[in-house]
């Protein structure tokens, strides 16, 4: 069964790989697969910070912060889809420290959709990475022109019920559907989109959103 995460990269401050992953309680993880023996360093990443927190005790050598750091660099705005999971196989008998991780399924929390890949395919860089800065200034564009935006911001609706709105909207538009995803299904496609970089996701349209409540 395959898994939702990034693709592999390579590190250069040691010898390893590295991907993040989808949890099936929410959030993502970042796996680090040592080349040179056999350890696999194992994190799951704080929705606030961006930070990588060990999921168990991890010996510093092995796995340095210069390492993570790295990791996380070159993973940030790197898409989700359906992936086999990695196992180095220069070992006799690899271990893997398994999370919780989500499985390519009907639950992938939208990836895979055609609304998502719509997006990928618009606000992506040449690189393959989700280009926010793209991504906001459209997304702004369109809050600016829309008249259910602005009667959602006159109602005190909350940001991210807003940003669901225009996230549906666009998402239709751009996968050339006639009917937009359900509610539950912006909600997810939403958490997905933000997991992909979760310290810079749809900053740029909150505070827009919140400058147009300051102007009520």
């Amino acid at each position: 069964m395959n898994i939702i995460r990034t693709a592999a990269v390579e590190l250069t401050s040691i010898p390893a790989i590295a991907y993040k992953q989808k949890l099936s309680a929410g959030g993502s993880g970042l796996r680090i697969l040592r080349l040179d023996q056999d350890a696999v360093g194992v994190f799951t990443i704080d929705r606030r910070t961006g930070d990588a927190i060990a999921y168990k005790p991890l010996e510093d050598s092995l796995f340095p912060d210069e390492a993570v750091n790295e990791a996380l660099t070159l993973l940030t705005g790197l898409p989700f889809s359906a992936r086999g999971k990695i196992k180095v196989s220069v070992f006799e008998t690899p271990k893997e420290e398994e999370i919780d991780v989500v499985e390519s399924a009907k639950a992938a929390d939208m990836v895979g959709s055609d609304e998502y890949n719509a997006i990928l395919e618009r606000y992506s860089d040449v690189s393959g990475k989700l280009n926010y800065t793209l991504l906001n200034r459209d997304f702004i564009k369109f809050a600016a022109r829309s008249k259910v935006v602005s009667e959602m911001v006159s109602e005190n609706a909350n940001e991210d019920e807003i940003i669901v709105h225009i996230l549906r909207s666009r998402a239709a538009l751009l996968a050339d559907k006639k009917d937009s995803i359900s509610v539950e299904e912006g909600y997810a496609l939403l958490e997905t989109i933000d997991e992909i970089d979760p310290r810079s996701a749809f900053k740029e349209l909150k505070l827009y959103l919140r400058g147009l409540k300051g102007k009520k």
